[in-house]
């Protein structure tokens, strides 16, 4: 945690540019597969086709992510906020599909394009768990000093996990993604998610 822990200003630069202008590419390249998951979503389960939902980004200021809804529509009416566990009996037989091949978070394009979010970088928490995990856990909040990321090194190197031990794993990965942040390790992050989306890899 010493003073060279980061992020480098000229590597934020570079990380917002050609974050936005590969996500411009990718919203055309998409924007066919988008149409017909939003017509799955909307045949399949009653609700809207996006889910809106309440996030911590950049210098702790909250936003509102995209995706497409994978949950039924009064899912947390009853229980709240809560972890998504294996098995979750919230999400719809569609859900599962677009989870497991990571698309349901394609409507987060738009975030990055609104200037919010990052193709990479941490994985954005909701501020009901980030209250609480940052009272618990030393350092967590320094996750907050980049953007949020759609994909990123956490998510692909560790299973998905709800317990406080998991979430100081993950943090320890964020905060080397943060310290090495480079167009190169961006590169190796978005290539293991695309063959994520394409060979049905087990999403993490």
């Amino acid at each position: 945690f010493s003073t060279e822990l980061g992020p480098k200003k000229r590597s934020l630069f570079w990380h917002t540019l050609y974050s936005f202008i590969l996500t411009l590419a990718l919203t055309l390249i998409f924007t066919p597969i988008m149409i017909i998951v939003a017509v799955l979503v909307k045949l399949t389960s009653k609700g809207p086709v996006f889910h809106r939902q309440k996030r911590v980004g950049l210098n702790d200021c909250t936003f509102t992510v995209y995706k497409f809804r994978s949950m039924y529509a009064d899912a947390e009416a009853r229980t709240g906020p809560v972890w998504a566990t294996k098995g979750d009996p919230r999400i719809t037989p569609v859900g599962r599909w677009l989870r497991r091949l990571r698309l349901d978070e394609l409507p987060q394009l738009l975030n990055v394009l609104k200037g919010e979010m990052s193709l990479v970088g941490p994985r954005p928490e909701r501020p009901e768990f980030v209250t609480s995990l940052s009272e618990k856990i030393p350092f967590y909040s320094y996750r907050h000093c980049v953007k949020p990321g759609i994909t990123g090194w956490a998510q692909i190197n560790y299973k998905y996990g709800d317990t406080l031990e998991d979430t100081i794993i993950k943090l320890e990965y964020d905060l080397y993604y943060i310290k090495n942040l480079a167009l190169s390790l961006d590169t190796f992050i978005i290539f293991h998610t695309m063959k994520v989306m394409l060979f049905s890899e087990t999403a993490q």
